[in-house]
């Protein structure tokens, strides 16, 4: 219970807070916010990060194609309707797990750059040495 009441207090307060500091605030602070993405280092990562997200992408359909030939196969199979039916139930299951770890492995790889990314920019911004500089507060 205590926790609820600190998140609504917290709440308020940063919502009374921020109503105070007004329109005018939030147009500095869009405006610092446009000013660092916009500039060429950021933006370089950024299409770094799509195209990679992009080839990641494209990988996935071919496991998806990989599969349906498996499950294809495992049907057509010579056997009962019943084995030609276990065979497929088989063969969907392990294509399910393929697409599975792709996709994770797409989505590991994808946050992965994005992290390195961001990380990368940072540093340029702020001097290489992950410190503010004298400038920034």
């Amino acid at each position: 219970m205590k926790g609820k009441i600190g998140i609504v207090v917290g709440l308020t307060a940063g919502y009374v807070l921020g109503a105070r500091a007004g329109r005018q605030r939030y147009e500095q602070i869009k405006d610092a916010y446009l000013r660092v993405y916009n500039t060429p280092a950021v933006q370089k990562q950024v299409d770094k990060v799509a195209g990679f997200g992009k080839s990641a992408a494209f990988a996935l359909p071919s496991v998806l194609w990989n599969g349906a030939v498996k499950v294809t196969r495992a049907a057509t199979t010579s056997g009962t309707p019943g084995q030609k039916l276990d065979a497929a139930l088989d063969a969907s299951e392990d294509a399910a797990e393929d697409v599975k770890d792709a996709a994770k492995t797409t989505a590991d790889a994808v946050s992965g750059s994005a992290k390195k990314s961001t990380s990368r920019a940072s540093s340029s911004t702020t001097g290489g040495s992950g410190k503010k500089s004298p400038t920034e507060s």
